[in-house]
């Protein structure tokens, strides 16, 4: 009997879960504001290149895009993010029908990945994070249509998903390896022992290139950038930290994905699919032993919620109606009910309220209020790190404004990290601003070569900026901070220097040469 009429095509009805996906994105995206990564982000944009400091260029291409298309509003920023969310649970649900799963599989592997507060929290900001996720669920998707049909057409799109992912972040590396050695691994390695395997490979590798010819060009940037991560977060990152998170991170969507991930190791019925549960074994294992952050193995997810859809639909007689009623409330109602948590559903008064009300309640809880430094705040990490960038850029501008003319003319804006200097970038045409200079993150790569103008408009969040300034200028003086108590970027401040000494310029040029050589 041909493949395509041995499996019922779920599609329309997957489209139901893509849908509700979309929608819930809708409501939340122009909530807030810009996250500080989407800043860095759309700022890539206007510098298309092969690769920039900390990710590789397909973001910046989406930033053109967006940019170009849609226009510069939040709103239109995290409309690819919306259409990638989609897709997820689109490959996710198209993943359980591959498996043998029928409607209610489906339901339950769509809606686990829907309301999964992790999925739910990075699936609508412009960053590479959500990217990462598609390609790795497209190739797992592959990898299944290839194993189910041993059409070698799929071994090309994968090929190039490979290489795609490979452009979006360099992790789609260490999964597709852990993907082929738990191939390798089953009983269907024989699959991969062809020709085409190879120049599947070689699509990959021609499609990474120019990342990989930028790198060397750039001095391996990439190597200094996961050495400065392991410095200053991923060494704070515990391992028991690792696994509590992976536990917890799904909420009670968990439960799916354990059955998941048992079943494709023991169940007869998925043993053609073990390769699934190698591969996140292995890649739990890679990320435990780098002190990984716990959003590094999100994409491994989607694969094990089709499984433990497949899985309890198996378990849960198609007659038993209630039953099947009540594992999908107490499976999913939950993650509903805790959603504006992680998704900007709520204003941003009555989101503070609520998580301070939720973690009081469930102590369980408070890792997500939890940031780098370690220490407990009033909001997520993420949604503080969408406040305060208007403030801040509008505060610049009326510093910049208030010289005259002739002063304008001789002024330079240098900021000390890449979200201070996305915000004032990104909102420089709304506020008639010259462009703004930064030694921190990719903004490097484009920085002006010397920092020598008689007025230097100054933003920074040390506290001991003053006395870092007062051997190296004439005068300074403050003209403004963040007063938003909830932002991330609360008491940055604004500076305005007058006639900086030549020591400044030296010491900027000499940090300049030494961070383009990393």
């Amino acid at each position: 009997m041909p493949y395509k009429n041995r499996r019922s095509s779920y599609s329309t009805f997957i489209l139901i879960f893509v849908a509700l996906k979309i929608v819930l994105n809708l409501f939340a995206i122009s909530n807030f504001g810009f996250h500080r990564d989407e800043l860095l982000h759309l700022v890539l944009g206007d510098h298309l290149d092969w690769g920039y400091k900390e990710v590789p260029p397909f973001i910046a291409l989406l930033a053109k895009i967006t940019l170009t298309v849609f226009g510069d509003s939040v709103f239109a920023a995290r409309i690819f993010s919306t259409l990638a969310s989609g897709f997820i649970v689109w490959l996710t649900g198209q993943i359980t029908a591959e498996l043998g799963g029928r409607r209610f599989a489906i339901t339950l592997a769509c809606l686990a990945l829907i309301f999964s507060p992790a999925f739910a929290a990075s699936g609508y900001l412009f960053q590479p994070v959500v990217f990462d996720q598609l390609w790795w669920v497209v190739t797992v998707w592959l990898f299944v249509k290839y194993l189910n049909t041993a059409d070698v057409k799929y071994l090309y799109w994968l090929g190039g998903a490979v290489g795609l992912g490979l452009l979006t972040k360099y992790t789609m590396a260490f999964f597709t390896a852990s993907l082929i050695v738990g191939i390798l691994i089953s009983r269907e390695r024989k699959l991969l022992f062809n020709k085409h395997v190879l120049y599947s490979a070689l699509v990959a590798i021609i499609i990474f290139l120019p990342n990989i010819i930028w790198q060397f060009a750039h001095h391996l940037p990439v190597i200094h950038h996961m050495q400065e991560l392991k410095a200053t977060q991923l060494d704070h990152v515990k391992p028991m930290d690792f696994v509590m998170q992976q536990l917890l991170v799904n909420g009670t969507s968990v439960f799916i994905w354990l059955v998941g991930f048992i079943s494709l190791l023991f169940s007869f019925r998925l043993r053609r699919f073990r390769f699934m549960a190698i591969a996140y074994i292995l890649i739990f294992l890679f990320l435990l032993q780098m002190n990984g952050k716990s959003y590094y193995i999100f994409g491994a997810y989607p694969m094990l919620f089709a499984a433990g859809g497949f899985a309890l639909e198996r378990i849960l007689n198609r007659k038993a109606y209630i039953l099947r009623t009540v594992t999908t409330l107490v499976f999913i109602l939950p993650n509903v009910l805790i959603l504006p948590i992680v998704l900007p559903l709520l204003s941003l008064n009555t989101t503070a309220a609520f998580i301070k009300r939720e973690t009081k309640r469930y102590p369980f809880m408070k890792f997500i209020v939890t940031w780098e430094d370690q220490k407990q705040h009033p909001l997520t990490q993420d949604y503080a790190d969408m406040l305060g960038w208007d403030e801040m850029a509008k505060k610049v501008a009326d510093t910049y404004h208030s010289l005259t003319p002739g002063q304008q003319k001789n002024t330079q804006i240098f900021a000390d990290n890449y979200g201070q200097a996305g915000a004032i970038h990104h909102y420089r045409h709304q506020y008639n601003l010259p462009e703004v200079t930064s030694l921190n993150s990719s903004f490097q790569l484009w920085a002006a070569d010397s920092l020598s103008a008689h007025y230097i408009i100054y933003v920074d969040d040390d506290d001991n900026v003053e006395r870092r300034l007062s051997p190296l200028v004439e005068s300074y003086r403050e003209t403004g901070r963040v007063l938003n108590p909830l932002a991330r970027e609360h008491n940055s401040r604004i500076y305005l220097i007058t006639n900086p000494s030549p020591k400044l310029n030296e010491v900027y040029k000499a940090e300049l040469a030494k961070k383009r050589l990393q």
